[in-house]
């Protein structure tokens, strides 16, 4: 598993907010939900988005914006309109004062918004889960990507744009699973743009050492590494492995492993019945004692608090 493969494992899409957004103007939606991550995509006409703390950024056709929660914003026709709308938590959306607003814009199948035939579409893809094995990834981004249509071409746009308005068996499903890919296509652009700068571990994934010692540990977690079995599995020394890693990553090879281990573990615990022994054993702790201890030690609550409070 690479690092964008582990964004695909968290935050994964599962039963994901989308929906096609039909504008006319005046317009303006202040968005407030808290989700931990948003995808939008303009098919016609021009959207603003205007984050919390930063410049408005203008969406047109083709371009794509992903927005790192749960900080509000605003997507409107001008990037100073007032909201004429909220977005709450859950989708809920109303009036600035608190009046509904959904059956009164709703265009039919996830089509929502103020005119049929609006002159400016955007589609929406909202992640209500906080998943934790991305969370590295995630933390690199910014609040507010923006990838205008020059800088990357993505034959799923279309594909969405077609499906999202569907009402077909098992398409909650195929729309999760669009979405998935989608932020991944913008996410490895995002950090492939001229003078990005992607986190260190990204780029240690390039590393024909580092790299391979990452893949090892993100694929077999279970398994009772230390920075000598890892080194063998890489061709090097312990000592140069530990060097190397460092440096590349930012962290030595244990760090690193305690943190993905217990990014996976919060992941399980929060998306399953599992018990606490079963989670510990899969992410290399002995039982569920060690979990716990290592888990409250780097998180300050126990794995119980944990998922109670998911």
């Amino acid at each position: 598993m690479d690092a964008l493969a582990g964004l695909l494992d968290g935050p994964r899409a599962k039963g994901a907010f989308l929906l096609r957004m039909v504008m006319d103007p005046p317009w303006s939606v202040r968005i407030e939900d808290g989700a931990p991550l948003c995808v939008m995509c303009v098919t016609e006409g021009e959207a603003w988005i205007a984050p919390s703390s930063g410049e408005p950024v203008a969406l047109r056709p083709g371009d794509i914006a992903v927005l790192r929660g749960p900080e509000p914003y605003t997507v409107a026709d001008l990037p100073d309109r007032p909201p004429l709308a909220r977005v709450g938590p859950g989708g809920e959306c109303t009036t600035p004062a608190g009046e509904p607003l959904a059956e009164a814009m709703s265009l039919g199948v996830r089509t929502w918004g103020n005119a049929p035939d609006g002159g400016t579409t955007v589609l929406v893809g909202t992640y209500q889960m906080d998943g934790e094995v991305g969370r590295r990834l995630l933390d690199a981004l910014p609040p507010l990507a923006h990838l205008p249509a020059d800088l990357w071409r993505c034959p799923l746009m279309p594909f969405l744009d077609e499906e999202i308005a569907r009402d077909e068996p098992g398409q909650s499903a195929v729309l999760d699973r669009v979405l998935d890919l989608l932020l991944i296509a913008a996410v490895r652009a995002w950090f492939a743009r001229p003078g990005a700068e992607a986190p260190a571990w990204y780029r240690a994934m390039g590393d024909p050492v580092v790299g391979r010692a990452l893949r090892l540990l993100h694929d077999h977690p279970d398994h009772p590494w230390t920075v000598a079995s890892l080194a063998a599995k890489t061709g090097v020394s312990r000592a140069a492995l530990s060097r190397r890693f460092t440096e590349l990553v930012g962290e030595p090879p244990m760090t690193y492993l305690t943190d993905w281990r217990l990014a996976v573990a919060a992941d399980l615990l929060r998306d399953g019945d599992a018990t606490l022994e079963s989670v510990a054993r899969r992410v290399g702790y002995g039982g569920a004692f060690a979990l716990s201890a290592a888990f409250k030690r780097v998180r300050g609550v126990s794995p119980q608090e944990y998922r109670a409070d998911g």
